[in-house]
């Protein structure tokens, strides 16, 4: 523990993991309100979807951006900052008039996404302890989970019953509560020493970070190209009555939290591996779905198992983007999300242009199975490459395991913020 009680800790916590539930919410709600929005805004669904690319875009543009503007704030200030931003860009997306507007408004969202998913890993770190870090990480991925297995469900009933608007809206109250919790029990922090918008940026300089993120953006877009349209998929395929979809995003959920403990345990044996069996799953069960998606229980049950293999191989490809990154921790971090966010806009778009051009919605999931496909070649081909030795890194004195391994440039950032909340 550093500096903190461990109900204060465990406060933090749920702070950063609540914010991880409004953000996992928010990036997944549009999907299940696809047909409301179009209908309402008067687009064709694959333009309503074009939401979902700017979403998307916004985390890429925005975490790495954000991160690096943000190297020389106090951290909590930086996540104070953040959330309100995205409570901005949600309360926009809810009374955003037009199409035009509502892409507008989705890109403002996704704008903290990834950092602050960068400056919460690194809060949580400092906060449960470098050797606790991996805690901190699946607080935050718990709640994005929990969101796809109740918050996104929760949104598509809402806007079901009420509207479209008013789950954008219960979306940017959710981050009104996440912004008191945090102000209330996450701690001042301050930057790293010597922390610059320069040298966060110099941390870019590495070859295997950019194959890895190349990799994780083509490849995680394959579930994407299925994910985004899956409403009308089930409703106008499927066959299933719009009531039931709710319940199926709800065990998709299911599905992604089963695949974030099966992931973390098979990452811990091997991550490349991991992320090359994860492809390969995800590329099956995209072509079963491509195959069996007009019959209910197969195509079901194929839609569950893809939250499964996606998460295996999204946990999977985070851990390798931060394996191969240098020692800039918010950074770092947050730039596992615009690869995957890549992925998201890809994915919608390339899935919206084979509807559009009148093959159906089952097309998409040909489209995932290329997309993932084309990440699993560039893992095989230049990805494979073992990650850079970690630094020695100088313990305090009188530290656990001082003397022993070397620290990655995450743990020394931890350590180096750890001590500040001790001074604290």
């Amino acid at each position: 523990m550093v500096g903190l009680t461990p109900a204060r800790t465990r406060a933090a916590l749920f702070a950063l993991a609540l914010g991880g539930f409004g953000i996992g919410t928010t990036e997944f709600a549009t999907m299940g309100l696809l047909p409301e929005i179009a209908t309402d805004l008067g687009v064709s669904i694959p333009a309503a979807g074009h939401a979902i690319t700017a979403y998307a875009l916004g985390v890429v543009v925005g975490a790495p951006t954000l991160a690096a503007l943000g190297a020389r704030l106090d951290r909590r200030r930086l996540l104070l900052l953040l959330m309100v931003a995205f409570t901005v860009g949600n309360l926009l997306s809810a009374f955003a008039p037009t199409a035009e507007t509502l892409v507008l408004a989705r890109f403002v969202a996704g704008l903290p996404h990834g950092a602050f998913f960068g400056v919460g890993a690194v809060m949580g770190t400092a906060v449960v302890g470098p050797e606790r870090r991996g805690q901190a990480v699946a607080s935050m991925m718990a709640g994005l989970t929990v969101a796809c297995a109740v918050g996104v469900p929760s949104s598509a009933i809402a806007g079901q019953a009420v509207g479209w608007r008013w789950a954008f809206v219960g979306v940017g109250v959710l981050g009104l509560v996440t912004l008191a919790a945090l102000r209330a029990w996450t701690p001042g922090l301050a930057p790293l020493p010597g922390a610059t918008v320069r040298t966060e940026l110099a941390a870019l300089r590495n070859r295997r970070l950019w194959v890895a993120f190349a990799a994780g953006s083509v490849g995680f877009g394959g579930m994407f190209a299925v994910y985004s349209y899956v409403k009308p998929l089930l409703t106008e395929v499927t066959g299933l009555d719009v009531g039931v979809v709710p319940l199926v995003l709800a065990l998709y959920g299911v599905g992604m939290t089963a695949g974030t403990l099966l992931g973390g345990r098979l990452a811990d044996r091997s991550v490349l591996g991991t992320v090359i069996a994860g492809m390969v799953a995800t590329i099956v069960v995209l072509v079963a779905i491509a195959l069996v998606g007009a019959d209910p229980v197969p195509a079901v049950v194929a839609v569950v198992l893809l939250g499964v293999t996606s998460q295996v191989l999204g946990l999977a490809l985070q851990t390798r983007l931060m394996d191969v990154s240098p020692a800039a921790p918010s950074l770092g971090a947050a730039l596992c999300h615009s690869a995957l966010n890549l992925g998201n806009a890809a994915g919608a778009f390339f899935g919206g242009l084979v509807i559009d051009a009148g093959l159906g919605y089952l097309a998409p999931a040909w489209v995932g199975a290329g997309l993932t496909a084309a990440g699993l070649l560039v893992v095989l081909t230049v990805g494979r490459g073992a990650p850079p030795a970690a630094q020695p890194s100088v313990a305090p004195a009188g530290t656990p395991g001082a003397d022993s391994a070397p620290a990655t440039g995450a743990e020394e950032g931890a350590r180096d913020l750890a001590t500040q909340l001790r001074a604290g």
